[in-house]
């Protein structure tokens, strides 16, 4: 892969070790987070999410890295993750980081990728396509991650 110290293979053998730590956290957020609030139920809606009430936010003082050793290395090289992360979706659960809870922008923007994750058909979709424009185009350039930040710039405008 481009710009990536992770071959096709790794990539290909790294996936379902991500999409499983993706879904254990996603298990734990929706087992402790708390539902949106209406207004943020409304912002789910205008950012294209089908099933918004299925959404759940856990506050968080960090966000949560993966413990597997290469998965780490391949989030830390990416800027996927790491200390300055405010939040994190993963599929209806989203990590927020507790300085950042009252930010509407940081969560449409979580939310965005909750909306990518249903039409990529859930964690396996979404994380191929996802993690392989990070690697290869970079983070935050990919399309994916593009998209997120212009809808919630947009909706940053539109209140201003």
């Amino acid at each position: 892969m481009k710009n990536s110290f992770i071959s096709p293979d790794q990539f290909e053998e790294l996936l379902p070790l991500a999409a499983a730590w993706a879904e254990h956290q996603e298990a734990q957020i929706l087992a402790s987070g708390v539902c949106l609030s209406p207004p943020q139920l409304s912002d789910a809606r205008q950012v294209g999410i089908v099933h918004p009430e299925r959404v759940r936010l856990l506050v968080v003082s960090s966000i949560p890295k993966p413990e597997h050793p290469v998965l780490l290395a391949a989030g830390e090289a990416t800027g996927l993750v790491g200390p300055f992360t405010a939040g994190l979706a993963l599929r209806y659960g989203i990590y927020v980081r507790n300085d950042f809870v009252t930010d509407r922008y940081l969560i449409a923007h979580e939310l965005v990728h909750t909306a990518q994750y249903e039409r990529c058909g859930g964690f396996m979709g979404f994380l191929r396509q996802y993690l392989h424009e990070c690697l290869t185009i970079g983070y935050p350039d990919a399309p994916m991650e593009q998209e997120a930040i212009l809808v919630s710039e947009a909706l940053r405008d539109a209140d201003n």
